[in-house]
């Protein structure tokens, strides 16, 4: 599994000085409906147990077929999710969701 480049810079964004962030592409902010669309397509939900989360916002998890997925959100999500939570990836519209929880994530290829 590839791992994403590091950045040296970042356009400044709210979500960067801690406040809501208004980005909405895959890792920032979940937009409404980016979670209505997952909802209506329950087919493309895979079951996942999360497996290690870093304070950097990646997530590892292992899809109950054996892949490994790393997932990443630009917040720190160790507050959020645990090792050996059982959580479902959204794989079209990019949504981890952890019991009542939702976020927006980038999943490295």
């Amino acid at each position: 599994m590839s791992q994403l480049p590091e950045l040296d810079h970042t356009a400044p964004c709210t979500c960067e000085s801690g406040e809501m962030c208004a980005d909405i592409r895959p890792g920032h902010g979940l937009h409404a409906l980016q979670l209505r669309l997952a909802s209506a397509t329950p087919s493309l939900w895979r079951d996942a147990l999360i497996v290690g989360v870093r304070d950097d916002g990646w997530v590892d998890a292992v899809a109950l077929d054996g892949t490994a997925v790393s997932l990443w959100n630009h917040g720190d999500l160790t507050d959020s999710v645990v090792a050996g939570e059982p959580v479902s990836l959204h794989t079209a519209y990019n949504v981890l969701a952890a019991g009542s929880r939702r976020f927006n994530v980038l999943a490295a290829a």
